[in-house]
């Protein structure tokens, strides 16, 4: 989502150099995002203090002589590193009494930005400027040198149809669409003479295992599980490759609308209202149940049954309805 930041940013400046300072794992992602100059890795952990840590990289930030610094999480320590590097400009949203490490230290108003993709594209223009209207959106870009090298690698191909599923979720059960559920739309896609790539971490390979064991004999060969077996650069390059996705709420879900793919997504203990999948190529499944959104890892109630009563039809159907618009 920060990449409609570094977009919008680009657009008022032009000549601009962004560099971005972030954990290693993120380069997979800046490496697909052309508004990037380059990676700084953040070498202290999260919810570490690191003071030593923050005061070499300070040091480093303050030879290179840069005019901004943007800080997009709301925490004190985000703010240190720039201050410590005198960086002349400080953005930010007030948070955690970090006011005077900031000196464009801003009052979210929640009302007028309700997404998170508003609250980090607000900082890139004066306090009080009107957003970019369209709000640009999240856009990786593959080559297809890339595409063809990851496919080589994995032994995949696109003679048929590409469905990628995306069963797993970080937050935790209560965002997981039942592997029989996903194994309904993946035998249906498959009978039509499409195939299916499953895709995820090591964390979601029992999700795969379950699902592949839900797929008829005579129709499993054409299921290919790739979960744990991508880098965070690859698994791009795969989707970058696929003809449409049904995913969870998850950080793929994010990867796949970036790129632009036919996407369905199944929300069950949490909802879009916050940080949707910025793309036009998308349809939320979702039944609102009463206590849904829950926003917890695990139902309260013990049942799940805003994820366990969503009929696979209602997700088929809408794939069809995407594919035709």
């Amino acid at each position: 989502m920060a990449q409609s930041l570094f977009i919008t940013l680009k657009q008022l400046h032009p000549h601009c150099e962004i560099d971005v300072l972030a954990p290693a794992w993120s380069g997979a992602l800046l490496d697909h995002m052309p508004e990037i100059n380059r990676l700084i890795e953040m070498t202290v952990g999260h919810g570490e203090l690191g003071l030593c840590k923050r005061r070499a990289l300070a040091r480093s930030l303050k030879q290179t002589g840069y005019d901004q610094a943007i800080v997009l999480p709301n925490s004190f320590k985000s703010a240190l590193i720039p201050w410590l590097a005198g960086i002349p400009i400080r953005t930010g949203w007030r948070g955690e009494a970090r006011g005077w490490l900031l000196n464009d230290c801003r009052t979210l108003d929640k009302k007028a930005y309700p997404l998170m993709v508003e609250r980090f594209t607000a900082l890139a223009n004066t306090e009080h400027a009107d957003l970019p209207d369209p709000l640009p959106r999240p856009a990786l870009s593959v080559s297809s040198e890339k595409r063809e090298f990851v496919l080589d690698k994995l032994s995949l191909e696109t003679t048929k149809p590409v469905l990628a599923v995306c069963p797993g979720a970080e937050f935790g059960e209560a965002k997981k669409w039942p592997a029989q559920s996903y194994a309904v739309v993946t035998n249906n896609w498959i009978k039509t003479g499409g195939q299916v790539w499953i895709l995820g971490s090591a964390n979601d390979n029992q999700d795969a295992i379950r699902l592949k064991s839900s797929i008829p004999a005579e129709l499993v060969d054409c299921c290919f599980d790739l979960t744990g077996k991508t880098s965070l650069e690859e698994v791009i390059d795969v989707m970058a490759c696929v003809d449409q996705i049904v995913s969870n709420d998850s950080g793929l879900m994010h990867i796949a609308a970036a790129l632009g793919k036919p996407l369905v997504v199944i929300y069950g203990s949490t909802s879009p209202a916050f940080t949707p999948p910025l793309s036009d190529k998308v349809s939320i499944v979702s039944l609102n149940l009463e206590c849904s959104p829950c926003f917890k890892r695990t139902c309260p109630l013990g049942h799940t049954n805003c994820l366990k009563q969503l009929a696979p039809d209602m997700v088929i159907h809408t794939m069809e309805e995407l594919k035709s618009s």
